[in-house]
């Protein structure tokens, strides 16, 4: 048994090469000649759902010579097509067009299957199964108000209607838009609304569910619903102060609480999905807060590009499903308080699925061997049916060279009259595959199917093909020759390809000549004639060059062309790469550019391009325009208006205007300007319509339709405009179709599945008539579909619903009025909405280029995968950590933005000695793509940055101790430290320098052998292996303290040691002593004084303050004698009033009472039995302070 399948392998194997070669040519004159078997060419969807509004149409095409007849089958049965009045087929096909004016829809639902036959066999349909779709309304119910306390879980239930197919859900508020959604609420794939806890903020009344059914496009929605979420701790507290206190809620308020799963229940499901379908997940919990979604795969990874996350992670979607993605998948949610864990078990089936292909057609000679392979799998594993013009094989006729081996059937020594047409059924549980695959039968003799004499054309040293396109029943073998026929032509330079092209890959003057392709089999021998010209290439010999020309004046660009002669050149000029200005100063001839009259404006890069049928070469050159010399200038007038217009030869979209010139005031009518006003659209606003030359007094005016003109003439000379001429008559145009369509249409989306086609509307003169609409029509590009058409009015914009996410659309948008269409439209292109990339960059790499630097690399992600523009690449990085222990850093994520299709990019500004991840995501016009894994690198040292600290303790008399901090930012293993110290004098000069080398581990150090009362400054920095650091710097003095016996060190300088400082305080001392020498003069100038009258004056006995305009001081009282102490200059209680002077009359006299002046006047007072005395004007003192004494002072106060 082994032995026999490996000889029918190796048969197959032979014979599959050998019948692969042969096609059937679709030369139309070829394909009339020969007789064909059926193929089915167009044929409806196996799951046909019908819009019910309109009549059903189920397609079924079929080619074959001769061509084939039809019939078909419902639910099993024949169907008899001329017994239903109301079921047509279209003429030359097999295509039903079913009338259901007369009959519902869903009468014609079932299994439709066409056949379709001729004598050389027959061809099958797939089964087409007829359904109509629904969009069933929602049923009424009153729905009561949610009353929820704050923090507990709520669904809002949708529950739509069951529809065919079935409606997408949504949930919306009563101004049409959508509900916020957020890891706390969220829709589910039911459509039901989860809330994960609710706040008080969710309280609304217009929760309301929408159900749009895409196949009518009609959408429904269910009523409304309220939530009100009530925090009972709020209510009670308010409630409570009306009711004594009293509690009304006495439910405990909710307390935070571990997540549960809303849906699934249980700890594990299981779930079944198709090969080739979107798996989609479900996870939905409740708790507070919030729980966090997270999802592994238990048995291996996440699919790379093919999953993503929904609905804030809580929906795991998985696009294009294989057999590698069954195993079991684990949900997760966690807060705070905990986390819980739900696990799926997913299956992964497969309907039947082509493994190389469906069965290709055979096209066998008499005798040869074929071989017809139906080669597909599935899950489980299908059964393969063969049939043979739609009849199990097993019940057709006996066939000897015919023979069936499971999914294939091998074919030897064929003859005439095997022709057939075989079906292959490929079914397990979930699908079926059918397909249909002829044995055509024919012996044909060989014929070369390129056109005779068919002259090639190619430039030197371009690639040339010249075809051979060929058929024949045998295979023909095809033979090249040129010229004499002397050789083959198998060799260099010469490629032949299987399909008959010979190729030269480098084409030389030598290779033009005259080529026979010969075909050739059993039947006989076919020539075929063709020729190659090789031709010179076109090139500019003298280019245009740069020119810089002043106003007014003229200039010419050259451009001389050498080109084949026996190619018909064309010369154009561009500017700046446009189309040059319509602009009679611009004159082009054969091999130049002539500019008169030069303006500003015509600066610019003008190009020559010379164009042939088969190349072309281009050149460039500048013009710059530059002021004219200054002139005097001329005075003129502006020209007198013209007059007596005049309208003849009227027509339906011209009419002819003519006018007399007025008074030119000595400047000649350079060109007349003709305006036009439109009464019916845009009264009272005129428009230029034309120009033209100041020669000539009419005009043959072209006219747009549906317009009421009233024209109006300007003449123009040197010195500018005339005024207007006065309106001629009125002249209307009738309406008719437009004449134009809109510009600027584009397409593009606003969302993942809409495509938004937007247009530049028409005016009201480009409308031509009333009525003015669009007809919109769009398809997608690549894809054989018709055109899908709307017509809008008063918009500029149409918005398709349900688009696959950003494909490309071919775009129309044609005008229309009340009286025809517009032209043909030309095609725009466009793009549906753009959704979030769903695969990452690959290959990421980094390389450090130094401690600061990186260079980051990756594979540019697919196209198809980007699901929208690209717009660029982000790099997220972040340092997780210093390499020093001592440096624990903690960065947020930065980003670094790469626009365009970049594939690496710089990473700067990082920390040297660090450790950073970093992960690299692309981005669209929709967002961020997934991300890249995290991966981490790790940056060198670099040079540390300054100590932190440094402090100068513990001084003794010759010797200071430094004590400092390392460097805050290390960058790196700190190696050692570098201490300078140097003294510094009273001139802020600096004394030799001393160097110390420290270790890394040393954090103080103590200096012998100093100067005492000396100023050092010290600098101290860190090293790495990378180098030194930037210093710290210190200042310390040691001054010799003789009360204490040993120095003190400072952090400052010493004050009292600087000169400035020494200056200010003897600077004010001299002041002081001025002051009281002016105080003791003031004094010693005073008379007598009657006591009655100081008594009388003076009514405090206790204190009398000092006075500003002489300088004295009030005296104190003695409540005890009356009478200061002597030598004293404090009252009797001890406290000291003022600051007196030190030397006093009373130390010297006699009495205490009395007091005299200078010339020996009595100043006293008496002292009364009451108590109190009056003070004397005068000081207490008599003498002024002793200027020794004020020097001592100010030694103290130092």
């Amino acid at each position: 048994m082994m032995e026999r399948r490996m000889d029918t392998a190796l048969l197959v194997l032979l014979m599959g090469h050998l019948a692969a070669a042969l096609e059937v040519p679709l030369d139309p004159k070829v394909l009339e000649e020969l007789p064909q078997p059926p193929t089915i060419t167009h044929q409806s969807p196996k799951d046909y759902i019908i819009d019910p509004r309109e009549n059903i149409v189920i397609h079924c095409d079929a080619k074959g010579k001769p061509h084939p007849s039809f019939s078909w089958t419902r639910n099993g049965t024949h169907f008899d097509i001329d017994e239903d009045a109301n079921v047509v087929m279209r003429p030359h096909s097999g295509t039903l067009v079913v009338d259901i004016s007369r009959e519902k829809a869903d009468h014609y639902e079932g299994v439709y299957q066409c056949t379709a036959r001729n004598k050389h066999g027959t061809a099958v349909s797939h089964n087409i199964v007829i359904r109509q779709s629904r969009s069933p309304l929602w049923s009424k119910e009153r729905i009561k108000p949610i009353v929820v306390q704050e923090g507990v879980s709520l669904v809002l239930p949708c529950r739509p209607p069951a529809g065919l197919p079935p409606p997408i859900i949504f949930w919306m508020d009563n101004n049409f838009q959508r509900l916020p959604q957020s890891s706390r609420v969220s829709q589910s794939l039911n459509g039901d609304l989860y809330f994960s806890n609710v706040l008080r903020e969710d309280s609304r009344n217009d929760y309301i569910c929408y159900a749009r059914f895409p196949h009518t496009q009609t959408i429904q929605q269910k009523q409304p619903i309220t939530v009100k979420v009530l925090n009972l701790e709020a209510i009670n507290d308010t409630m409570a102060a009306f009711y004594n206190d009293t509690d009304l809620f006495s439910e405990d308020p909710v307390d935070e609480r571990k997540p549960t799963f809303l849906i699934p229940s249980g700890s594990s499901s299981s779930q079944t999905v198709l090969r080739g379908q979107v798996l989609e997940l479900e996870c939905i919990a409740e708790g507070l807060p919030t729980p966090e979604i997270y999802w592994t795969k238990v048995s291996g990874d996440l699919p790379a590009q093919r999953w993503s996350f929904l609905y804030y992670k809580k929906n795991l979607r998985i696009v294009n499903a294989s057999a590698s993605d069954a195993g079991d998948y684990r949900c997760g949610a966690k807060n705070k308080l905990g986390s819980v864990h739900h696990t799926i078990h997913v299956s992964v089936k497969a309907s039947p699925y082509w493994i190389s292909g469906a069965p290709r057609n055979l096209v066998l000679a008499p005798g040869e061997n074929g071989v017809l392979t139906c080669r597909a799998s599935g899950t489980p594993k299908p059964s393969i049916t063969w049939l043979m013009n739609g009849i199990p094989i097993e019940n057709s006729p006996k066939d000897l060279s015919r023979k069936v081996e499971d999914d294939t059937i091998i074919f030897t020594d064929i003859q005439m009259g095997s022709s057939a047409v075989y079906q292959c059924n490929v079914s397990n549980g979930h699908g079926y595959l059918m397909a249909n695959a002829f044995v055509n039968v024919l012996s044909e003799p060989p014929r070369v199917l390129t056109p005779a004499d068919k002259v090639y054309q190619v430039i030197k040293n371009h690639r040339a093909r010249i075809d051979c396109a060929f058929f024949g029943s045998p295979i023909p073998k095809i033979t090249w020759f040129k010229d004499s026929r002397s050789s083959t032509l198998d060799g260099d330079p010469y490629i032949q390809h299987d399909n008959g092209t010979l190729e030269i890959h480098t084409a030389q003057a030598r290779n033009s000549g005259k080529y026979t392709c010969a075909a050739r089999n059993m039947l006989g021998i076919f020539e075929n004639h063709v020729y190659l010209e090789v031709k010179e290439p076109t090139r500019i010999l003298k280019q245009p060059e740069y020119k810089v020309v002043q106003r007014g004046r003229s200039v010419v660009f050259e451009c001389k062309v050498k080109h084949d002669p026996t190619l018909v050149p064309t010369m154009t000029w561009l500017k700046d790469d446009g189309e040059l200005p319509d602009d009679e100063r611009l004159i082009v001839d054969s091999d130049s550019l002539t500019i008169t009259d030069v303006t500003e404006s015509d600066g610019g890069v003008y190009t020559c391009v010379m164009n042939t049928t088969l190349d072309h070469d281009s050149a460039s050159a500048e013009l710059t325009v530059v002021e004219a010399t200054p002139t005097p200038a001329v005075v003129y007038e502006r020209p007198d208006p013209p007059t007596d217009l005049e309208l003849t030869d009227q027509k339906k979209r011209s009419v002819q205007l003519t006018w007399t010139p007025g008074d030119e005031h000595n400047s000649p009518i350079q060109k007349f300007l003709i305006q036009y006003d439109d009464s019916l659209h845009h009264r009272g606003h005129w428009h230029n319509l034309t120009e033209v030359p100041g020669t000539r007094t009419t005009a043959h005016l072209k006219l747009s339709p549906y317009v009421h003109h009233t024209f109006r003439v300007l003449a123009l000379n040197a010195m500018g405009f005339s005024r207007p001429s006065f309106p001629s008559r009125m002249f209307k145009t009738e309406p008719a179709a437009p004449d134009e369509n809109p510009k600027d249409v584009e397409g593009f989306g606003t969302e993942h599945d809409n495509l938004v086609i937007s247009w530049k509307p028409l005016t009201g003169l480009q409308s031509n008539g009333p009525g003015l609409r669009y007809r919109v029509m769009w398809r997608q590009k690549a894809v054989e579909s018709d055109w899908s058409t709307v017509t809008v009015s008063n918009n500029s914009r149409f918005v398709v619903s349900g688009t696959p996410t950003f494909v490309p659309y071919e775009l129309k948008v044609q005008a229309v009025n009340d009286h025809g269409v517009g032209p043909e439209p030309d095609i725009a292109h466009g793009y549906s909405g753009e959704d979030l990339p769903v695969a990452a960059p690959e290959n990421v790499q980094l390389v450090v280029l130094n401690s600061t630097l990186a260079e980051v690399h990756w594979d540019p992600v697919p196209h198809k995968l980007i699901r929208g523009h690209l717009k660029g690449y982000k790099v997220y990085y972040w340092k997780e950590r210093s390499l020093h222990k001592h440096n624990p850093f903690h960065m947020e994520k930065l980003i670094l933005m790469f626009s365009g299709n970049h594939s690496h990019g710089m990473v700067p500004g990082l920390h040297p000695f660090s450790l950073y991840s970093f992960n690299v995501r692309v981005y669209n016009g929709k967002g961020e793509g997934p991300v890249s894994p995290t991966q981490q690198f790790e940056t060198p040292e670099g040079v540390p940055g300054a100590p932190t600290s440094l402090i100068v303790t513990n001084s003794n008399l010759d010797t200071l101790t430094l004590e400092w901090s390392p460097p805050h930012d290390r960058k790196g293993r700190i190696t050692g430290y570098t201490l300078k110290y140097q003294p510094v004098n009273n001139s802020n000069e600096l004394g030799p320098v001393e160097e110390l080398a420290l270790l890394a581990n040393e954090t103080s150090v103590t200096l012998p052998n100093l100067k005492y009362s000396t100023r050092y400054k010290f600098y101290l920095n860190a090293k790495t292996v990378k180098g030194e650091g930037p210093v710290i710097s210190q200042e310390a003095v040691t001054i010799v303290d003789e009360a204490a016996g040993h120095a003190v060190a400072s952090r400052q300088v010493d004050i009292a040691t600087q000169g400035w400082f020494i200056g200010l305080m003897c600077a004010i001392a001299l002041l002081i002593l001025i002051l009281l020498i002016i105080c003791f003069i003031q004094r010693n100038k005073g008379g007598k004084y009657p006591v009655k009258e100081k008594e009388d004056a003076h009514t405090d006995p206790e204190f009398q303050p000092m006075k500003e305009d002489d300088c004295t001081f009030g005296e104190y009282s003695d409540n005890e004698d009356h009478k200061p102490l002597k030598g004293s200059r404090t009252p009797s209680n001890g406290t000291v009033k003022r600051d007196d002077s030190d030397d006093s009359l009373v130390d010297y006299g006699e009495g205490g009472d009395g007091q005299f002046n200078e010339d020996g006047s009595f100043i006293g007072q008496y002292s009364g039995k009451s108590g109190s005395r009056d003070t004397a004007v005068g000081h207490e003192s008599s003498e002024a302070p002793s200027p020794i004494n004020a020097m001592n002072s100010l030694n103290s106060f130092v």
